[in-house]
C-alpha cells in the first residue's frame, strides 16, 4: 500500500512537470510572436537607414526635390539632412515640457491632498479622457486656440501646445500615484516639526517622489516626440532652422511626412524614422533605469 501510494506521487509529481514544461514552451512561443514584429521594425530600420546617416545628415538642412532626383539618378548618397527637424522637435518638446511639467505636477499634487473633492474627481476624469483623445484631435483643438487667434498662423507655438495637452494626462496621473506611494508617516512628522505646509510639498514630498515624477515626465515626453498628426495643423514645417516660436517650424515626424511624399527621397524617409526611434527608444529606457533606481 505504502508502494502504491509512492508510485501515485511520483507519476504526479512527473505529470506536473510536463504539464509546467509545456506551459513555460506556449509562453516562450506567444513571447517570440509578440516581441518579433518589433525586431523585425529594428532590422528593417538598421538595414535601410544605416546608410544615409552621417554627419550632414545631423547637420544640414533638408535638400530640395531636385537635389534628392540628381544624386537618385547618379547613385549617390542624397546630399543634405534634417537638422531643421531637430532644431524644431527640440523647440517644440522644450516648450511642451515648459507648458505641461509645471502645470501636470500641480494638479496631480492636488489630486494627491484633496482625493474626495468634486473638482480633484473633474480633474481626474478629464485626464482620462485627455489620454484617449485621438492626437489629430488635439491638434484641431490647438489650430482654434493657438494658429487663428494668438499668433494668427501657423507656428511652433501652436505645435507645442497641442504637444503639451498630449503629455499633461500621464504627467498629472503618474505624480498622483507616486505621491500615493510615500508613506503618510513622512509627511506626518514634517508637518508635526512644524514645517509649512507649501515647504512639506516642496522640500519633503517631490524630493522624495523625485524618480517616480521624472519618469512620468520622460514617458510623456517619449509619447510626443514621434506625433505628427497634431504637428500637420499647427506647426506646418519648414525647410530652415527656425528658433521664433511665432513662426513655422519643422519636426523629423513631419518632415517623414514629407518625405513619404516625394519618391526620391525614399532614404531620407528610413534615416529619419531610424533616428526617431533612437531618440525614443532612449527616453523609454532612461524612464525604465530611473524607475529600477526607485524599486
Amino acid at each position: 500500500m505504502e508502494n502504491k501510494n509512492i508510485l501515485m506521487q511520483a507519476d504526479h509529481s512527473r505529470s506536473r512537470l510536463m504539464k509546467e514544461k509545456a506551459f513555460l514552451w506556449i509562453v516562450v512561443f506567444f513571447s517570440v510572436i509578440t516581441i518579433s514584429p518589433i525586431i523585425l521594425i529594428i532590422w528593417r530600420l538598421i538595414q535601410k537607414g544605416i546608410h544615409q546617416l552621417s554627419f550632414s545628415f545631423l547637420s544640414k538642412t533638408t535638400p530640395d526635390a531636385f537635389e534628392a532626383m540628381t544624386a537618385v539618378a547618379a547613385g549617390e548618397r542624397i546630399p543634405g539632412g534634417i537638422v531643421n527637424g531637430i532644431t524644431g522637435t527640440l523647440l517644440m518638446v522644450a516648450l511642451a515640457a515648459i507648458i505641461a511639467i509645471p502645470t501636470g505636477l500641480i494638479s496631480g499634487i492636488y489630486l494627491y491632498e484633496n482625493p474626495g473633492k468634486r473638482l480633484a474627481n473633474l480633474i481626474r476624469n478629464v485626464a482620462d479622457i485627455l489620454q484617449g483623445v485621438p492626437s489629430i484631435v488635439l491638434g484641431l483643438i490647438s489650430y482654434l486656440w493657438v494658429v487663428r487667434y494668438v499668433t494668427q498662423g501657423f507656428s511652433a507655438l501652436a505645435g507645442s501646445v497641442a504637444l503639451s495637452i498630449m503629455m499633461l494626462p500621464m504627467i498629472v496621473r503618474s505624480t498622483e500615484e507616486t505621491l500615493k506611494m510615500i508613506p503618510i508617516t513622512i509627511k506626518e512628522a514634517a508637518l508635526a516639526l512644524g514645517v509649512p505646509y507649501h515647504k512639506v510639498i516642496l522640500r519633503v514630498l517631490i524630493p522624495t517622489s523625485f524618480s517616480g515624477l521624472s519618469t512620468g515626465i520622460l514617458l510623456g515626453i517619449s509619447r510626443i516626440i514621434g506625433e505628427t498628426a497634431p504637428l500637420m495643423l499647427t506647426a506646418l514645417g519648414s525647410t530652415a532652422i527656425n528658433w521664433d516660436i511665432t513662426k513655422p517650424t519643422s519636426a523629423i515626424p513631419l518632415l517623414v511626412w514629407e518625405f513619404y511624399n516625394n519618391p526620391y527621397m525614399v532614404d531620407m524617409i528610413w534615416t529619419s524614422s531610424l533616428l526617431l526611434m533612437i531618440i525614443v527608444l532612449s527616453f523609454n529606457l532612461m524612464s525604465k533605469q530611473i524607475g529600477t533606481k526607485r524599486k
